[in-house]
Order: structure tokens, then sequence, then C-alpha cells
């Protein structure tokens, strides 16, 4: 079992101190950058339309993650409304994330008269490289965790950073971690994410004549949805809806939702049959 539990603070530069987290973050959205050029560039796409486009949806889906994990936790904002605006910043929801920037990016595509669709495609493998290194900011954080384990992978939580559900007995020292161990949520975010990103580029070359606009991005909520679905199993302080972890309400619609377009617009050509849709031109 792992019994390290890392500082959240890398280091500090006088009084500024500099979080893992956000080291980790800036460093997915580089590599997502790569990633994401890369992709564009082999679908034809004007790169240079990316680094200003990645600023502008990478603030919206940071003020859409940080709205929704401040939902999802509101027990630790709710008496400290502070906490909510005021550094040291951590936790994000990453469903919040992708409806905020999804729909500045969406935006930013008209506004560019680009084919969203297009490069919705090559964002999607982008997507997942970012989780898959933006999650180990989780750690740093002791934060993301599931159920208590007796894996060996199972990971140490310090007193200070236990959620409801897991809380010390009162009077602990808050250091302590009192021999216990935990699901580390966000590690099986980052390993799917890595898989997944290698899946997207599988399909997006070896299939790409019988792949249509969108179906990567469609691909990415199938798999994403369904990780987040079994990994919300672990978890006992989430966001709820009639006794119903939001979290899974939400992964739900979005794995029906995203499988049912794929279906359709995949279906096969019959009589009487509708044609499937062309290939989403630019805008002009």
């Amino acid at each position: 079992m792992i019994d390290l539990t890392p500082s959240p603070i890398a280091f500090s530069i006088g009084p500024l101190a500099v979080h893992w987290y956000g080291i980790a973050y800036a460093v997915g959205l580089a590599a997502a950058y790569l990633v994401i050029s890369r992709e564009a560039r082999w679908r034809g796409l004007d790169v240079g339309l990316l680094p200003n486009a990645m600023i502008v949806v990478a603030i919206a889906a940071l003020l859409g993650g940080r709205m929704y994990h401040v939902i999802d936790q509101w027990q630790l904002y709710k008496d400290d409304l502070l906490r909510i605006v005021l550094p040291p910043y951590s936790g994000l929801g990453v469903y919040g994330g992708i409806i905020a920037g999804g729909a500045v990016a969406y935006g930013y595509a008209r506004w560019k008269r680009q084919p969203f669709l297009v490069w919705a495609d090559a964002v999607a493998p982008g997507l997942f490289v970012m989780q898959a290194i933006a999650r180990w900011g989780n750690f740093f954080n002791q934060e993301l965790y599931g159920s208590p384990t007796n894996l060996p992978w199972g990971i140490a939580i310090q007193c200070q950073y236990r959620t409801q559900g897991y809380e010390c007995p009162p009077g602990s020292d808050p250091t302590a971690t009192l021999g216990q161990h935990f699901q580390p949520m966000f590690l099986y975010e980052s390993l799917s994410g890595l898989i997944g990103v290698l899946v997207l580029i599988w399909l997006a070359r070896g299939f790409a004549a019988r792949l249509q606009p969108g179906d990567l991005l469609l691909a990415f909520f199938i798999w994403y949805g369904s990780v987040r679905f079994v990994v919300e199993t672990l978890k006992a302080d989430n966001w709820t809806f009639f006794g119903v972890p939001m979290a899974m309400l939400i992964s739900a619609g979005v794995i029906v939702g995203a499988l049912s377009i794929l279906l359709l617009r995949h279906r096969s050509r019959r009589p009487g049959g509708l044609d499937p849709p062309p290939a989403e031109p630019a805008i002009t």
C-alpha cells in the first residue's frame, strides 16, 4: 500500500506558494496542445488558430469546472464562501469544465468560421491527455479518493483532508492517517485517459474512411462517461439528486445520448432508410 502523503505545495516564491495542482493542470494543458495541434495538422486545419482558442476555452473550462466542484462539495464551502474565490484553489469538476469549455469552443469556431466537429475530433485525444496528467494534481491535494480498501495500490489520506463519511475520530492529529487506505479514484481516471488517447488515435488512423466528423468526440463521451459512472460508486461525498449521485446521472445521460447519436449516424443504409449525414463543411 502507498503511505506517501504529499504536500499540495511544490515550492514557494516569496509569499507566493506554487501548488502541484496548478503545475499538473499547466503540464496537462501543454501536453494537450501538442496532441491537438498534431491532430489538427493531420486533418488539414489551421493550427495557427489553436493558441488563442485554447486560452479562451481553458479559462472557460476552469470557471465551469470550479463551479461544478463547489456545488458538488458544497459542505466544504457553505460556511466560508470566500474559499470559493480566494486561493489556494483545489478541485475542478470535469463535467462543468466540459460544458463551459465546449460551449465557448463552439462559439469560437462559429466566430472563426471553422468546422466545429472536425476540430472536436482533433481535440478529443487532447482531452484524454489533459485528464491523464492533470488528475495527478488530485493526488498531491489528497482528494478524489474513494472508499477504504486493502488493495496494494490503496493510498493513505491525512485526517485534515478526509471528506464527509470518512472523518477521523474527534481529536485526531490532522496529519495522521490512522493506517487507513482508500481507493485512488484519480489514478483510475488518469490511466483511463492514457488508454483513451491511444484508442482514439488508433481509431482516427485505422478507420478514417468510416468515421464521420464528430465521431471521436462521441467516443470520448462514451468512454469517459462509462469510466466516471463506475468510479463514482467508490465515492461517499457525492452531490446527489433524490439520493442518486449527480455525476452518475450525468454520466448515464452522456453515455446514452452519445451512443444513440453514434448509432443513428452509422445505421446501415437500407431501402427507405436515410443516408448518413455528409461531412460538416467549413462555415462560410
